[in-house]
C-alpha cells in the first residue's frame, strides 16, 4: 500500500517561500503521477499542481490558476520524494496542503478524488 507523508509546512511571513515535501513509501514514485492540492478554510480542495507520468521517463508539469507562476512541482525518483516550492506567499495561501499519487496515466489530475492515494495534509500559515 502506497503511503504519502507531507512535511515542510508551518508559519511563514507574507512574501516568503516554502518547500513542501511528500515522502512516498510502499511504491515507486517513478511510476506514479503526483499532485498537490490545498484546502482553504471552509472551502473544497483546490488543485495546485501535478506532475503526471506518461510512461518511461516522460513527466509533465501542470499548474492550477490559484498559484500559477508561484508554485513549482518537482520529484526525486531516486529518493522517492516529491516537492512543491511556493514563492511570494500571500495570507490567502493559508491552507492545509495535500500531496496525492495515482497509478493511472490518463486521468483528471485536477480532481483529488481521481487519485489513488493522498497524505494527511500539512498546515501552511502565511501571516506576519
Amino acid at each position: 500500500q502506497v503511503q504519502l507523508v507531507e512535511s515542510g509546512g508551518g508559519l511563514v511571513q507574507p512574501g516568503g517561500s516554502l518547500r513542501l515535501s511528500c515522502a512516498v513509501s510502499g511504491g515507486k514514485l517513478s511510476s506514479l503521477s503526483m499532485g498537490w492540492f490545498r484546502r482553504l478554510p471552509g472551502l473544497e480542495h483546490e488543485f495546485v499542481a501535478a506532475h503526471t507520468w506518461s510512461g518511461g521517463n516522460a513527466y509533465f508539469e501542470r499548474y492550477g490558476d490559484s498559484m500559477a507562476g508561484r508554485a513549482t512541482i518537482s520529484r526525486d525518483n531516486a529518493d522517492n520524494t516529491g516537492a512543491l516550492q511556493i514563492d511570494r506567499l500571500k495570507p490567502e495561501d493559508t491552507a492545509v496542503y495535500f500531496c496525492a499519487a495515482n497509478n493511472a496515466r490518463n486521468f483528471n489530475y485536477m480532481r483529488l478524488d481521481e487519485y489513488d492515494y493522498w497524505g494527511q495534509g500539512i498546515q501552511v500559515t502565511v501571516s506576519s
